[in-house]
């Protein structure tokens, strides 16, 4: 090692001590050194492993490998393929994937704020082959075939929604308005590549969630597609927190010192508060909507995002299932216990043990699953007069039960409460 370098290392690392202090204490300059290396190997630690996690979880180019491919050989089609596969306007930019098979980036079109989601089948290449991942994705959009009839087609698709929403009586109307998304150039006509690519994206729970919401003001717009590539707007903030540790640090950052800075970093209680009535708005239009009612089977504070007017928008509809998706799920599946009743995260039903099968009502209801997740965020920093008040809302809400034979009567009057309650304490304000 040069002279020079090892006169800079020793300035460095022993200087900050005094000599007297090196002379009393000799061991303390081994010591100094050591925390020098500990914090040297744990950034490198770091770094590995948000490379390692980038790579495994971060496959867009893939993607748009795939979807290109497809498009240019006039497989699938979509408002947003020559965005993304000609003219280069719509652009991946910051990963968020959280699944190696769900891609979704902060991207830009046409220089406006979107994100960008779809789907890869194999995260593995068997062969190690550049076109395997193709082959392996082909399969995606092998229906509907060559030859069949629009009507067929609007058959095949009533069929299809009839499964994943249940019996409505909108059905026709949601039919209706999937061939219009599907006719891209709005010839009245669906071509087979525009056929083969809405009904890829049907069969994704999100998108099927979007175009049955589109209308509702906390489901994020959907702007367009390419094959089951989709883009929808961005929310400014993503979660409900805006500190997240990965799930590798978790285990070195105590949970109360990520509480306290999310609380320190939270926007002031009156923009909560319209946040969550925002959230509790939505709880109403999925609880018994146009098409069915929804579930919420993960009540996640990153689910849960809001724009720049704290306006609550659902940034992740991947946990919302339709009641007929769940009770179709639970019918006559075996049990020991609880548990072994559960679709997602907690969408729970009972066990019957005599019978060993699940029954089909989930025990606890969106808004006590929503009321659990306000908890914490809702109760920090709220005024004094109101936090009472708040507490016994709360308390009431997170213990509502599915199995209730007035469940729905309860359900609307503590939400209805509960908002009225929020809403009083910041109407005619700044941030109401």
């Amino acid at each position: 090692m040069p002279r020079a370098v090892r006169r800079l290392v020793h300035l460095v690392l022993f200087c900050p001590l005094s000599k007297g202090l090196q002379s009393r204490l000799p061991a303390i300059k081994v010591k100094y050194l050591l925390l020098v290396w500990l914090g040297i190997l744990i950034t490198s630690w770091v770094l590995y492993m948000q490379y390692a996690s980038y790579s495994e979880l971060c496959r867009g180019h893939v993607c748009h490998m795939i979807i290109c491919d497809h498009y240019r050989r006039g497989i699938i089609s979509g408002s947003s393929c020559k965005a993304l596969c000609d003219q280069r306007t719509l652009i991946q930019k910051h990963c968020m994937s959280t699944s190696s098979t769900h891609q979704v980036y902060r991207g830009l079109w046409k220089e406006i704020p979107v994100v960008i989601k779809c789907s890869v089948k194999d995260p593995v290449r068997i062969d190690g082959a550049p076109d395997s991942v193709l082959r392996q994705e082909i399969s995606l959009f092998d229906k509907p075939t060559r030859g069949t009839s629009m009507d067929e087609f609007k058959e095949m698709m009533h069929s299809y929604l009839k499964t994943n929403l249940g019996e409505q009586p909108s059905l026709t109307t949601m039919v209706d308005r999937v061939i219009a998304l599907a006719d891209v150039n709005q010839d009245s006509k669906v071509s087979l590549a525009e056929a083969k690519s809405i009904w890829a994206l049907l069969h994704i729970n999100e998108f099927l969630l979007m175009v049955a919401l589109q209308e509702k003001e906390h489901t994020p717009k959907l702007l367009g597609f390419c094959g089951d590539l989709y883009v929808t707007e961005r929310v400014g903030h993503s979660s409900l927190y805006r500190l997240e540790v990965p799930q590798y640090l978790q285990a070195l950052v105590p949970e109360a010192l990520t509480s306290s800075l999310n609380h320190w970093l939270a926007p002031a209680w009156p923009r909560r508060a319209r946040i969550t009535i925002g959230l509790l708005e939505f709880v109403e239009e999925v609880f018994h909507g146009s098409y069915g009612s929804f579930l919420i089977c993960d009540a996640s504070p990153l689910h849960v995002g809001y724009n720049a007017k704290y306006d609550c928008k659902m940034v992740n509809l991947h946990s919302v299932a339709s009641e007929a998706v769940v009770r179709d799920f639970l019918k006559g599946r075996r049990c020991e216990t609880n548990a072994d009743c559960t679709y997602g995260r907690d969408c729970t039903a009972t066990c019957d043990r005599l019978m060993k099968q699940c029954n089909t009502e989930v025990v606890q209801p969106n808004l006590a699953k929503v009321c659990m997740l306000l908890q914490d965020y809702l109760l920090f920093g709220a005024p004094s007069d109101l936090r009472g008040d708040l507490e016994k809302q709360l308390r009431t809400c997170v213990t509502l039960s599915g199995l209730a034979s007035q469940m729905e009567v309860h359900h609307s009057l503590v939400l209805n409460n509960l908002k009225t309650l929020l809403w009083k304490k910041i109407s005619n304000t700044q941030y109401s």
